[in-house]
């Protein structure tokens, strides 16, 4: 393994109170850098004090756009114990969204070996609180001083930490989703299943137009027929009709989410039957309207799970479990958290220790 350099801040932060944690919006002390050049391959992994850093005018990711990032998160158990929620797993998905992007792949224990060591070192940034995490943002850029359109020879990883408050700072409730009919996310063959800077890009014009009419998120539709359904803001959707929860297959255009495959596990797990299809946003209008759409729910690392109360298409509105959390939303979100915060054991081997303090 190689060595990881590690420089100490000279001054440290305070991990604020619960209250004033937010969420993306207070970092740590420390990151993990690491840099790539052709033909010499990924090199100087390091932990550096978190500052600002100074990148050429015409690096070319301000131009074109080759940057990826992951997502993930840290917690302090009830027995104090540091851990990170399934992190091989991301780690794997940043490597498949270089690949999608044409960056050099990663050695993902290497990376793995300085995202625990930068937590190691700014431990005390992870908070206790139920409901709180430290997040965990690796990312990658182009860094080459060139204005052309080419794959870059020169690149700089960074790992940095944010602690974060509860995604639900005023409880766990349905969200109310506008199904969009003007923009696209994205199309098979494209960016949809990397994590990349713009796939978000893209999506927020559609999202401030429908926090403007009332909503808080949208609910994508494939970009070639506008009929099936894709993601939901930055999430998996799932869906459950009768007994069956269904959620729309993996097509190249959705985000292989983490969180989504910990929910197919778990409901399988449960016995629940669990599909992986196209769905259209008729079947689900259809499925309302025959009484059978008991519950539709978002998955992602942020929220880990985000019920729907209602939706809205073509001007028709329906709600959803009469706008109440469903019993299998919860149950799914007390259980992962659950597990995420070391209160029931985890049977799927998804918790990656740091340390024990």
């Amino acid at each position: 393994m190689t060595d990881i350099a590690v420089t100490l801040a000279d001054k440290r932060g305070t991990l604020p109170a619960d209250d004033k944690l937010g969420f993306g919006k207070i970092f740590t002390d420390h990151m993990f850098v690491m840099d790539y050049q052709s033909g010499k391959g990924w090199y100087n992994p390091r932990i550096v004090p978190y500052g600002d850093f100074g990148i050429s005018p015409a690096a070319m990711v301000l131009h074109y756009g080759q940057a990826i990032f992951e997502g993930m998160k840290a917690f302090r158990t009830e027995d104090n114990r540091i851990v990170v929620y399934r992190p091989v797993d991301h780690l794997k998905r940043f490597n498949n969204s270089a690949d999608i992007l044409s960056i050099p792949q990663m050695d993902v224990d290497l990376l793995h070996a300085g995202l625990n060591k930068l937590i190691e070192v700014d431990k005390d940034w992870v908070p206790q609180s139920l409901g709180t995490s430290l997040y965990i943002r690796p990312f990658v850029i182009s860094v080459d001083p060139f204005v052309g359109v080419k794959v870059a020879d020169e690149y700089t990883l960074f790992i940095i930490l944010s602690p974060v408050g509860a995604y639900y700072a005023s409880g766990f409730k349905p969200v109310k989703i506008k199904v969009e009919e003007n923009y696209v996310r994205a199309v098979k063959g494209g960016l949809g299943e990397a994590k990349t800077p713009a796939n978000y890009a893209a999506s927020l014009k559609a999202s401030e137009e429908a926090k403007k009419e009332g909503y808080t998120q949208v609910l994508w539709l494939d970009a070639l027929e506008q009929k099936y359904i894709e993601e939901v803001g930055t999430m998996n959707i799932f869906f459950k009709i009768d007994d069956e929860i269904i959620t729309p297959e993996l097509n190249g255009s959705i985000l292989n989410g983490i969180t989504r495959r910990s929910v197919i596990q778990v409901a399988k797990d449960w016995g629940m039957k669990v599909t992986e299809r196209r769905i259209s946003i008729d079947e689900v209008y259809a499925a309302h309207a025959e009484g059978r759409l008991k519950e539709v729910f978002g998955s992602g690392t942020a929220a880990v799970i985000s019920p729907v109360g209602e939706l809205s298409w073509h001007g028709k509105n329906i709600v959803i479990n009469n706008n109440q959390t469903g019993e299998t939303s919860q149950k799914l979100f007390d259980y992962i958290t659950s597990i995420q915060q070391g209160r029931v054991a985890d049977k799927f081997g998804w918790i990656g220790e740091v340390t024990k303090l």
